[in-house]
């Protein structure tokens, strides 16, 4: 790389730092990402993020363009490809040229089918529930190399961080609003039956467990009650 290709991507590298430590909303953030990954990756065309979560339920985020649907699509139809092998198995899977790739017999005439000849994967995450890849095509033969892969890894590593962060926040809301209403529950059976904080959580917590009920679904059900009244 040049000086100037390292200068041009240590401040795009900065940018993605900062969109990832402030709040925004991820759909935004992984935007950037996959813009900065044509911006930035020798010989990306094409680029998107592919989630795999339970029971074969998938999302295709932040695409470059409408082809990547359809990438996906045929990747989760047929079950292979270089984007399902790296979410679910391997950090950073690439084809050079599909016209001799033998590792999906059923995925690769497909997609040379649509003009499709290189492709490039990352993993993203592993959990036991959900996994992900970063992934970008080209139309050309041999499209990727050892630079491609080197800054593609950061980008990855970038976007991973987003959506990590992202579910993180999104599980601290649904917590947060569980708590809240948990406590308006508990106020209302404090008022209703005159007890203190600690019997009215006591009482909650019982009928939870007598009713195979979660607490927080049994917080709504007081709360709908009393509103009813």
């Amino acid at each position: 790389m040049t000086s100037a290709s390292n200068h041009d991507l240590a401040v795009r590298m900065a940018e993605l730092a900062r969109d990832v430590a402030v709040p925004a909303a991820l759909e935004d953030v992984l935007r950037t990402t996959t813009k900065a990954v044509l911006d930035l990756v020798p010989g990306a065309q094409y680029a998107g993020m592919l989630l795999l979560g339970t029971g074969g339920k998938y999302e295709t985020l932040a695409p470059t363009s409408d082809l990547m649907y359809e990438l996906d699509h045929i990747q989760i139809s047929t079950g292979e490809g270089p984007c399902v092998q790296a979410a679910v198995g391997d950090l950073i899977v690439r084809t050079d040229d599909f016209e001799h790739e033998q590792r999906w017999p059923v995925y690769t005439p497909k997609v040379l089918e649509l003009g499709v000849r290189s492709s490039l994967s990352f993993m993203l995450y592993t959990t036991r529930r959900n996994a992900g890849a970063l992934n970008m095509f080209s139309s050309e033969p041999h499209a990727f190399d050892a630079e491609s892969e080197a800054i593609g890894s950061v980008l990855a590593a970038h976007a991973a961080a987003a959506i990590v962060a992202g579910r993180h926040g999104e599980q601290l809301q649904t917590a947060l609003s569980s708590r809240d209403l948990i406590g308006q529950a508990k106020g209302m059976i404090m008022e209703r039956y005159n007890v203190d904080a600690v019997r009215a959580f006591e009482m909650l917590r019982q009928l939870s467990q007598s009713s195979n009920v979660k607490l927080v679904d049994v917080a709504k059900q007081v709360i709908e009650t009393r509103s009813g009244s």
